[in-house]
């Protein structure tokens, strides 16, 4: 069974689940106040140039200033520059304070970070990607034969018009294309690219020259080559716009595209909604009884294994090597579902066998194979630990929909009130030798007042005696367990 292609629309979000064999595998989500930024050129302005970093920060009209290393300029390599990295010319050559250039997204910004951008521009189509100022013609590694191969080159290089600037990449979808269908391909990039130099000239810094294209456009273009059974949209104005643009760049999924007009909710009848619940829990149940536990934090995301409820039937060692083959399967799909990156440390549960410890890992990467996102798998360390990377080119799903706690501030923990007593006792000692007061006046949440009027009562009148001060209690409804006012009167 293969891939069906769930699209959910509304005013201000569209949804994308890719749902294969009836179970949620990839859900993304573009929302209008955070548009996709992959694929946008913009109009930059350098701001600072940092020659310790090889690097600059341009101002393309973002909140957050954008980040250009010197190995994404183009004309960067084989130039001799001191101080530069191995291969490419020095940032202070490449680069002043001010300058303004055409710079193309390639990675959103995520966290704090802003987007990463490069002057080596490419523009996709349904056969071909052009790259402006690039002198070659290349094809997708994943066309194998060789004489489709040199035929693919030999059309596009026979049609590049005279003193045409730029080269061209032939995607996997131009295997088997004619020579007509290229031609029509290349002409509508070169008509595009002359329309990006216009508003490039007429347009200030600071401004998006050429948006990249929306969510639903890049899966469709992302999954050529797919086994797509089915994409159903729920929106009729999105599903026309789908099929005008399928009709041009991916023509042989016209037929499968299929609008969504019933009155139960499109994500509520192949139970999305709930995955999606499920997908922001740090706990993930494993059919044997096992579990996971993934916490996502700036640095890395850990996962841990364990057994839970699984007593296996054989003996131990059988038991943690099923739970961990299981868990790898449920790795790889928790890692697509919520788009974790960056590094990744898996902690298995301990294996004696070293060939059970080869056969888990091999597992892992066979699952990890058919990730469209690049990974790295190292070895089982001394420690029982696999560590691994995911390339990250769009914020996880969980920094998508939600955000830091604003009581424990992300920690995930918040102080007892009996620790919120002491520091109330902590701030009125403080005070008492700064300010010549009548009584002192305390707003704390219920339960800490709670505490400071039972449990804490004689550590209250201790306090009292000493300070020779009457201290008076006051609950503030709105008030989070750690916050309280110590107001003097």
């Amino acid at each position: 069974m293969g891939q069906e292609i769930l699209i959910n629309v509304t005013p201000r979000e569209t949804r994308v689940a890719v749902v294969e064999s009836g179970v949620l595998d990839e859900i993304t989500v573009e929302r209008s106040s955070q548009k996709g930024w992959v694929g946008s050129i913009y109009k930059g302005k350098v701001v600072r140039v940092l020659p310790g970093m090889q690097a600059a920060f341009v101002d393309i009209g973002a909140e957050r200033t954008a980040f250009l290393h010197a190995s994404d300029i183009a004309g960067s390599m084989g130039q001799e520059g001191g101080g530069g990295d191995k291969g490419h010319a020095s940032i202070n050559r490449l680069l002043t304070t001010g300058q303004e250039l055409l710079v193309q997204v390639i990675k959103e910004p995520l966290g704090t970070k802003g987007a990463r951008l490069t002057t080596q521009i490419s523009i996709p189509s349904r056969y071909l990607v052009f790259m402006p100022g690039v002198g070659y013609v290349g094809v997708s590694q994943k066309v194998d034969d060789e004489n489709e191969r040199q035929r693919l080159k030999e059309i596009v290089r026979a049609n590049i018009p005279e003193g045409g600037q730029g080269g061209y990449i032939l995607r996997t979808a131009a295997e088997g294309t004619t020579e007509e269908e290229l031609v029509t391909d290349m002409k509508f990039l070169q008509r595009m690219w002359e329309t990006i130099q216009q508003r490039a000239r007429d347009t200030a810094a600071g401004s998006v020259i050429h948006e990249g294209l929306r969510l639903v456009q890049r899966t469709m273009l992302d999954l050529v080559g797919a086994e797509i059974d089915k994409v159903r949209v729920d929106d009729m104005q999105s599903f026309q716009e789908l099929l005008e643009f399928a009709r041009q760049f991916v023509p042989e999924l016209v037929p499968r595209i299929e609008y969504f007009g019933e009155d139960s909710p499109l994500f509520d009848v192949y139970s999305v909604e709930d995955e999606i619940k499920k997908a922001l829990s740090r706990k993930v149940l494993l059919k044997s009884g096992g579990y996971l536990i993934i916490d996502q934090r700036e640095a890395m995301t850990t996962i841990d294994v364990n057994t839970g409820a699984f007593v296996g039937r054989r003996n131990l060692e059988e038991t943690i090597f099923k739970t961990n083959l299981e868990a790898t399967q449920a790795i790889a799909r928790q890692l697509r579902l919520r788009n974790l990156g960056g590094i990744i440390i898996i902690d298995f549960i301990d294996m004696a066998d070293e060939e059970h410890k080869r056969q888990v890992l091999r597992a892992l990467e066979k699952a990890m194979a058919r990730d469209r996102a690049k990974t790295t798998i190292s070895a089982v360390s001394e420690l029982g630990l696999v560590e691994m990377t995911r390339k990250r080119t769009r914020e996880s799903l969980e920094h998508v929909l939600c955000e830091p706690c604003p009581t424990c501030e992300g920690r995930g923990l918040v102080k007892t009130p009996e620790t919120v007593c002491y520091e109330i006792f902590r701030e009125i000692l403080r005070q008492v030798r700064q300010f010549d007061i009548e009584q002192y006046r305390i707003l704390a949440s219920q339960e800490v007042v709670d505490m400071l009027t039972n449990e804490e009562a004689g550590n209250v009148t201790e306090l009292e005696a000493f300070v020779g001060k009457p201290i008076k209690f006051q609950v503030e409804p709105m008030y989070a367990r750690e916050q309280f006012d110590v107001v003097p009167m």
